[in-house]
């Protein structure tokens, strides 16, 4: 074989070789970057552990108004309520 197609062939080879490397790592990124949208999703999608005083006041008016309203009954309230105070 003469040498220019020999040194062709070489140079072809290790193009295609950084051409595989290149796509494997921006494969690799892209994989990477869904994975980190996914689990900020998720971390988004669960509710934060209650911090206490608003949001318990907050559900706490909340079953009162049910209660008024007379889409509670009263032991369905005081479960409720005692679920919420713990």
């Amino acid at each position: 074989m003469p040498p220019l197609r020999r040194s062709m062939r070489r140079t072809s080879r290790r193009t295609s070789r950084r051409t595989s490397r290149r796509m494997n790592r921006r494969m690799d990124r892209r994989e990477q970057a869904a994975e980190d949208q996914a689990a900020q999703q998720q971390a988004a999608a669960q509710p934060a552990p209650s911090s206490g005083g608003g949001d318990d006041v907050a559900k706490l008016q909340e079953l009162a108004t049910l209660h008024a309203s007379g889409a509670l009954t009263d032991e369905e309230f005081a479960a409720a309520k005692a679920k919420i105070l713990g």
